[in-house]
């Protein structure tokens, strides 16, 4: 046998550099998941929830307008003539809606022309109550009560207004403060029940919303009562009792919405900025977990409940001290319950809230306009702002809607 040649080893082909890795592609990728956190972001199925309302609106407007049901009649004759009867309807609706809660040139008094101060107007209170919701919401606690917190602050407000008798200036502060107290007094019990025995917020504060309005009627015939009225209603307040008006008496829009932005801020800061905030968020998020790294839960549950209810005491010192000034059996309205879907529509966020309030304050303002101007049913507006917690309660139909992917953050859905 022969031994085999030798082999020979070749240098092997020098290869040319590798390029110095470039951050680019990482820019790109990280744009991207930016992109589309903000698509599928909560901020954006609101807005979308809020669009799918009005467009169901606009088709209830059209299928109610007998204008569109004459034209209706010959569709194959003339099909035109039914678009344009739809387009006029649901435009001449939509457009009384936005005037009469922004600004209307074809009204005749200042008042009527400038509707966005009445959106502030009905804004006020429901920014406020809309705040306590939100707090509770922040804590793991679903605050049903803020009728009955706005109830009683009403109430506590009027008597201090009523019965007596300060300096200017001062007498303002006390029935803010009386307003704000009346509040966290009705919502404390349900954060005492929650923390001490277990009873479920929803259940209590759903039960002293009756007790508040049963108590209110009670006082409003008996000791609260205008001598001078055969109506269960308060005398009025006096001026000195009365939130400033911001823009003179032709307007009524009132300091309270001075008061209402100083709340978002506040609560802001509450919630992102304070050792109570983080406690609060840590009890919502794992209470359990909250426990064991040493915070008490149980004082946690009550002092929010106080907090929410004495936000909700101040929504009703807006009602009787700024727009109504007076107190009577109404005074809430639907405030409180307005207020679990401005919350909800806010996505529980403070300025979140405020913007979800200005809307519902616009459909207030602007839906008189729209029945009157537009010859359309104000049940309307409460049909869209039905729609509108609907779709904000369900947000993976609205995703499935418009094909948008909720995004993945460290193997969670986000």
């Amino acid at each position: 046998m022969t031994d085999p040649a030798p082999r020979t080893t070749e240098p092997a082909p020098e290869q040319a550099p590798l390029p110095a890795p470039t951050t680019r592609p990482r820019q790109d990728g990280e744009g991207g998941r930016v992109v589309r956190e903000i698509l599928s972001g909560n901020a954006v199925i609101s807005v979308l929830a809020v669009i799918v309302a009005l467009i169901i609106g606009a088709i209830l407007i059209a299928v109610t307008d007998p204008r569109v049901g004459s034209a209706a009649g010959y569709f194959f004759a003339s099909p035109g003539a039914t678009v344009n009867a739809i387009w006029a309807s649901v435009s001449d609706a939509y457009g009384a809606l936005l005037r009469g809660a922004t600004y209307d040139p074809g009204a005749r008094t200042w008042q009527g022309k400038l509707g966005i101060f009445e959106t502030l107007t009905f804004a006020t209170p429901l920014i406020l109550a809309g705040l306590s919701v939100t707090l509770a919401f922040r804590t793991g606690l679903f605050n049903i009560g803020a009728q009955g917190q706005i109830i009683l602050g009403a109430t506590f407000a009027g008597a201090a207004g009523f019965f007596l008798d300060l300096p200017v200036g001062l007498h303002l502060v006390v029935v803010i403060l009386a307003g704000a107290l009346g509040g966290a007094l009705w919502g404390g019990i349900a954060g005492v029940l929650k923390a001490k025995t277990g009873a479920h917020e929803v259940i209590v504060t759903i039960m002293l919303n009756y007790i508040a309005a049963a108590l209110v009627l009670y006082l409003l015939k008996n000791q609260l009562k205008d001598p001078n009225s055969t109506n269960p209603v308060s005398p009025k307040m006096p001026d000195n009792a009365l939130y400033p008006l911001l823009l003179g008496p032709n307007f009524r829009l009132h300091a309270g919405f001075i008061l209402a932005i100083a709340a978002v801020l506040a609560v802001g800061w509450l919630l992102n900025r304070s050792t109570l905030g983080f406690e609060y968020r840590a009890i919502g998020t794992n209470p359990l977990a909250a426990r064991t790294a040493g915070m008490i839960v149980s004082r946690g549950y009550i002092t929010v409940m106080l907090i929410a209810g004495a936000l909700a005491g101040l929504a009703g010192t807006a009602q009787v001290a700024g727009t109504e000034k007076s107190l009577d059996a109404e005074v809430a309205g639907s405030i409180g319950f307005d207020a679990i879907t401005v919350a909800l529509l806010g996505r529980s966020t403070p300025w979140g809230t405020f913007f979800a309030a200005l809307l519902f304050g616009a459909f207030k303002a602007g839906g008189t306009s729209m029945a009157v101007n537009a010859d359309v049913s104000i049940d309307i507006v409460a049909v869209v702002q039905s729609l509108i917690v609907l779709f904000i309660a369900a947000p993976p139909l609205i995703r499935s809607m418009f094909r948008i992917r909720a995004v993945r953050r460290e193997g969670a859905s986000a």
